[in-house]
């Protein structure tokens, strides 16, 4: 029995299928199948029952796939304490981030982390909430920055800053002469939100549901920040931005913004991991840049954090 056969078989086991299973192991289909095959002799059991499609996994090999997982994470656990005990921070590490945060994030720590940690090879992946939680379950990344608290049992939440919302009102919206927007001014059928799938799009809902009885009927929604700015500007609505988002606007868009009283409603920006904390040195390496290099940018100190998860 060796590592490499365990890895298969939880290959085999994720995509219930060999073809699959060896293209994402990036070996030939036939070296795969003949090393589970090999640890199945070596067993005497058989750990999937080959004669179903998809290819389906017997009682015996739940328990024995449920248990390669412990040892191949323990295997990968070793590399990781050599690593920290040589103070070599380096190797593939694989990271998520939500489609809202990547694109003022990533350009603001990217630079500074792979000119600090050359040798880490960086994979950066755009995932929303769901994708980020389901891949750091099955291994596929090593952390992910989401919207927090996402209150997951398996999942370390490590706060890396708190970032306000911002109104965008256009001059005939009805909320242009505030100085300040307060969330009990705010009416769900007037605001442009972000499609299905989004965090920022639940921690405006969950906003908006705090100071009125809220019905699900919007007249529109985007995937893109910029297209409901766009939108807004044609006299369609307000929106809401993250604090990133709209300090990056053109200084004439910037005329349209409104902040709101204080404390403002914000959203809390996490690095989180899986509890097993594999990598965890890259990952400290990784948050201790990113802090860095956001403390400048984001200088609100008292907020009140609205959840991304949906309180129905």
């Amino acid at each position: 029995m060796t590592i490499t056969q365990l890895q298969y078989v939880l290959a085999v086991a994720e995509y219930q299928n060999f073809t699959v299973a060896a293209e994402k192991s990036f070996v030939t289909q036939p070296t795969l199948s003949m090393q589970v095959q090999k640890l199945e002799d070596e067993l005497d059991v058989r750990i999937f029952d080959r004669s179903k499609k998809p290819i389906s996994i017997t009682e015996a090999g739940k328990k024995i796939v449920a248990q390669a997982k412990n040892i191949v994470n323990e295997a990968k656990r070793i590399k990781d304490i050599v690593d920290q005990e040589k103070g070599y921070i380096g190797g593939e590490y694989t990271l998520g981030i939500i489609p809202t945060v990547m694109p003022t994030l990533l350009p603001m720590f990217l630079k500074t982390f792979i000119n600090k940690y050359p040798k880490v090879n960086l994979v950066i992946r755009e995932q929303n909430t769901d994708s980020l939680i389901r891949n750091l379950q099955d291994g596929h990344l090593d952390a992910g920055i989401a919207a927090t608290p996402l209150d997951i049992e398996f999942i370390t939440e490590r706060p890396l800053y708190y970032e306000p919302f911002v109104g965008y009102v256009p001059p005939s919206h009805r909320l242009r002469k505030e100085d300040k927007l307060s969330p009990e001014a705010l009416d769900i059928r007037d605001i442009l939100l972000l499609e299905d799938g989004h965090c920022f799009r639940e921690g405006v809902v969950n906003l908006c549901k705090a100071n009125q009885n809220f019905e699900d009927h919007f007249h529109l929604q985007s995937g893109s920040f910029e297209t409901l700015v766009n939108l807004a500007n044609e006299g369609l609505g307000m929106t809401l931005l993250p604090y990133l988002n709209a300090v990056e606007l053109d200084e004439r868009k910037k005329s349209n913004l409104k902040y709101f009283q204080e404390p403002p409603p914000a959203r809390e920006i996490s690095l989180i991991y899986h509890k097993k904390e594999l990598k965890l040195h890259i990952t400290n390496a990784l948050r201790e840049v990113i802090a860095s290099v956001v403390r400048g940018a984001i200088k609100f100190q008292d907020v009140k954090i609205i959840s991304p998860v949906s309180q129905n």
